[in-house]
């Protein structure tokens, strides 16, 4: 999906005396992204199911628009150096449910994205709704009702609630989606 923000009316570095630590904020939701489509990546390698397949890849279009939008807006040397390690994790965490079937995908994909959802409504109440951080509150707000809608349809998917492993699964992904974000607005 292509986010239709004017880009070109968001100069981050006129924005952050009025919202500090935004700079690392952005560059940790280049880094989510970034990861969010390895995850989609690692459930099509490891999935044969069709109808996983199909889900997988209409959200992966969906977070590749989105990076697309974050690589607009974060010049190459504000991004995270720690991306290598996103991508590896990023795949992993969708490739290892991938394995285990479609309610381990979609209970991981609900997971992430209820993490998603809260971290971007952090950003959201940051910015002012006018002016430049209108344009990218918008396009962030747009962002996160696309995280919403994914984690919605993983939950509508999903047969039965979480066992035991499963929801310490998700525990774990979502802490691990926590500790990711701290590290990739520090480095």
């Amino acid at each position: 999906m292509e986010i239709d923000a004017p880009t070109d009316l968001i100069d981050l570095t006129v924005l952050t005396p009025d919202c500090p630590g935004l700079i690392g904020d952005i560059r940790s939701d280049h880094a989510g992204e970034t990861g969010a489509v390895m995850i989609y990546r690692g459930i099509l390698a490891g999935s044969r199911d069709p109808a996983v397949r199909r889900f997988a890849q209409a959200h992966m279009a969906t977070e590749q628009g989105h990076l697309d939008l974050l690589e607009r807006l974060l010049p190459r040397g504000q991004r995270s150096v720690l991306l290598p390690i996103w991508r590896v994790a990023g795949w992993l965490t969708g490739f290892l449910p991938a394995l285990a079937g479609s309610r381990a995908v979609y209970a991981t994909i609900d997971a992430v994205e209820t993490f998603v959802d809260h971290h971007y409504e952090e950003q959201i109440r940051k910015l002012a709704p006018s002016g430049a951080a209108g344009v990218l509150r918008e396009a962030l707000l747009a962002c996160q009702a696309d995280e919403v809608h994914h984690r919605d349809e993983a939950r509508t998917l999903q047969v039965a609630p979480a066992g035991v492993l499963l929801a310490a699964w998700c525990w774990t992904v979502g802490a691990g989606s926590k500790a990711a974000v701290t590290a990739a607005r520090r480095i």
